[in-house]
């Protein structure tokens, strides 16, 4: 067995960070390679942090995937359940920025097999880890108007790797108009996805921990 592996991609304000305040500080660790306030209430937020070791900020793709190892393997980070990385794009646009000077095709190259190399670790993560891994969103529409979303992605190689491949679970996190935030569970015109049977509805209410426990009992 390998450790689940789950993905949430939404617009910006979507509740996709907003969704992981009902897991339990003591069993997750957190990566925030956004470098942003967690949107968290205070007696949440402040348990997330470097001293209690669950709590690492950094968009650096070698030390996300260092961390990565750190908690698969080191005894006194066992207690470690989920690991939430937020987000994917963060790790790619800070890359980007990093080499931006660099006019070769190999930095897009480097990029792709790193983001892949961080996916394909975590599928073979201890089993008893979930690891959840928060991106934008892409919207691609078509001259008839037809629109399909995606994980947002940098260069087209990632394209080619299609991040949704490595994923057992894709969430596709909304904001809707009456003010209600949901996890859309199955494919509409996006790569959303879960496994057959896991969820009847096709929208759920964006707590991890909820989702977390369904795809548990599954």
């Amino acid at each position: 067995m390998c450790a689940k592996c789950i993905g949430v991609m939404g617009e910006s304000g979507s509740g996709k960070t907003t969704s992981l305040e009902t897991l339990d500080p003591k069993t997750t660790f957190y990566i925030n390679a956004d470098k942003k306030d967690l949107p968290f209430p205070k007696k949440i937020r402040e348990q997330y942090c470097v001293d209690n070791k669950n709590y690492w900020k950094t968009d650096d793709q070698n030390m996300v995937l260092h961390l990565m190892k750190k908690i698969n393997d080191q005894d006194n980070l066992k207690h470690i359940k989920v690991l939430v990385i937020d987000t994917l794009n963060g790790i790619m646009v800070a890359d980007e920025r990093r080499r931006k000077a660099e006019k070769t095709y190999d930095k897009w190259a480097d990029l792709a097999w790193a983001v892949y190399d961080i996916l394909d670790y975590a599928l073979e993560m201890r089993d008893d880890l979930t690891v959840i891994v928060l991106a934008h969103v892409q919207t691609d529409r078509d001259d008839q108007g037809y629109a399909f979303s995606r994980i947002k992605t940098s260069g087209k190689k990632l394209d080619k790797i299609g991040i949704e491949t490595k994923l057992t679970t894709v969430l596709f996190s909304k904001a809707l108009p009456d003010g209600r935030y949901v996890f859309e569970t199955h494919a509409i015109n996006s790569t959303a996805k879960t496994p057959k049977g896991a969820f009847a509805e096709n929208e759920v209410p964006n707590d991890m921990a909820a989702v977390l426990k369904v795809l548990e009992e599954y």
